[in-house]
């Protein structure tokens, strides 16, 4: 990743994120935000350095100040060229200098921060021993719904990353499976979500057989056999949004157990999805879904949660999971992905990215959900 995103978001853009992002720490009662390179800091103002360094990169946001990008001199003509950089104050140090001099300067000597999730442990110790009455939060424990709410453009970028993994699984479902490993299926997967414009490939899980039962089996080298369930779940980062899918498909013709199995979870998919309407607790949506399987005598094999949020990473929040009592807001995404997993048999899952709309809700995943028999 370089320090430059897609032309499509301007410098009004991410200054208006930035904005939203202080009201709402204000809101939750913190003194202003402290942003290291990650997701976070790419969100807010289209930047990422150019490569991991140990150097402080530090975006700080506070009520009344403009915001403030704290940069190694070395990667100021970088953060200079980011979409975002003109809604920013930029103060560089150069090595040899007090980087934590620079930050400390902006902030309160007492006050409450919210701190992004990947800061580096070495960056926050030494602003606790230059502030020692300051304190920290992280961002997802203080602002879980930061980044929650997508735009109309990011909505854009969302539902097409979903139509690349689509597309994917078209093609998928047309290569030979039996007699062949499932790193090399993984392979393929990934393949193609390049090829449909992918940047980064998060995951390729391809589960054959009794692998289906572990909901994070990934790829491993067993061999795919005739009369294997195999579950796919796959995707990554298209333009800088997420996608991620999960099919479960079957080498061969299924078992009567087996289309039951696979029929049921589609039914808890389906109902998960129904229960997707502004307002409605995030909890719902898990509820809704788990009922079905526990209905039939499978609740014990549904052993993760119903869903997570997805944006700019492919899981953040909010999370589709018992005691979860934050509302649906429209612009939300997350995956509706209930599954059964018998151990030392078969596994199925069937998953969607959803959004939610003004009245209801709108999949991003719309390839069949119907079991699809492949060779």
């Amino acid at each position: 990743m370089t320090g430059r995103t897609p032309a499509r978001f301007t410098a009004d853009d991410y200054r208006a994120r930035m904005e939203r992002a202080v009201h709402a720490a204000g809101d939750a009662g913190l003194a202003g935000l402290l942003v290291a390179p990650g997701p976070d800091l790419v969100w807010l103002t289209g930047y990422a350095p150019p490569a991991a360094t140990e150097r402080l990169t530090l975006l700080v946001l506070t009520p009344g100040r403009d915001p403030v990008l704290v940069v190694p001199a070395l990667e100021a003509l970088d953060a200079a060229r980011s979409a975002g950089a003109p809604a920013l104050t930029l103060r560089d140090w150069t090595d040899g200098k007090d980087p934590y001099a620079a930050t400390t300067a902006l902030l309160d000597a007492g006050g409450r921060f919210g701190v992004s999730d990947n800061a580096w442990a070495m960056h926050l110790l030494n602003l606790q021993k230059a502030l020692p009455d300051s304190s920290y939060a992280s961002l997802t424990e203080a602002l879980p719904m930061l980044r929650a709410v997508k735009d109309a453009a990011e909505l854009e970028l969302m539902a097409a990353a979903g139509a690349a993994a689509d597309a994917t699984f078209e093609e998928i479902r047309r290569v030979p499976f039996a007699g062949r490993r499932e790193s090399e299926v993984g392979a393929d997967l990934a393949g193609l979500l390049r090829r449909f414009g992918h940047s980064q490939v998060d995951f390729t899980i391809v589960a054959s057989g009794p692998n289906g039962a572990n909901p994070h089996h990934e790829v491993g080298d067993r061999v795919i056999e005739h009369g294997d369930m195999v579950v796919l779940d796959f995707g990554g980062l298209k333009d800088g949004y997420g996608s991620d899918t999960s099919r479960t498909v079957h080498v061969g013709e299924p078992t009567d157990e087996e289309r039951r199995v696979h029929d049921l979870v589609r039914e808890a998919q389906e109902a998960g999805f129904r229960a997707v309407r502004p307002g409605v607790a995030c909890q719902e949506v898990d509820r809704a879904a788990r009922a079905v399987i526990a209905d039939a005598g499978y609740g014990e094999y549904f052993i993760h949660r119903t869903g997570h949020g997805i944006g700019v990473t492919t899981h953040e929040p909010p999370y589709m999971i018992e005691g979860e009592e934050q509302p649906l807001v429209p612009g939300m995404c997350f995956s509706v992905e209930p599954g059964v997993y018998l151990p030392g048999r078969f596994g199925v899952r069937i998953e969607d990215i959803v959004t939610v709309t003004a009245d209801g809700g709108r999949r991003l995943n719309d390839t069949t959900r119907e079991m699809v028999v492949v060779d």
